[in-house]
């Protein structure tokens, strides 16, 4: 489980900076959201991959983190994907209002010309 979830990290962020290095502004979009899920499977995995532990206290078990879930990188990654969220729909509303007034979406507002 651990090397799948190493894999899942490792390829969502080396294609995430391959996006984030293209020319236009949707695919930079693109790769910063993907390494944004990067991040958060890394947050995530911190809290430690258990199997068969129970997400909530139950009575007769000791609280301890060795019965239960750790709470903090599931909060951390929940408040994550909502800022994340909410700044991808920013960004999104920013690359419109830069096409509208530039007529491009290349990130540095200069169109490639091929002759």
């Amino acid at each position: 489980m651990e090397l799948v979830l190493a894999i899942a990290i490792g390829v969502l962020t080396g294609s995430g900076i391959y996006l984030l290095l293209r020319p236009r502004t949707f695919q930079v979009i693109v790769g910063l959201t993907l390494m944004s899920y990067a991040v958060n499977l890394f947050m995530f995995s911190t809290g430690r991959l258990a199997v068969d532990s129970e997400p909530v206290l139950v009575k007769g078990l000791k609280a301890t983190l060795a019965n239960t879930a750790d709470p903090m990188p599931q909060a951390l990654v929940l408040t994550a994907i909502v800022i994340g969220f909410a700044m991808t729909a920013l960004f999104l509303v920013v690359l419109l209002a830069s096409r509208g007034l530039t007529s491009t979406d290349h990130v540095d507002g200069e169109e490639v010309r091929r002759e």
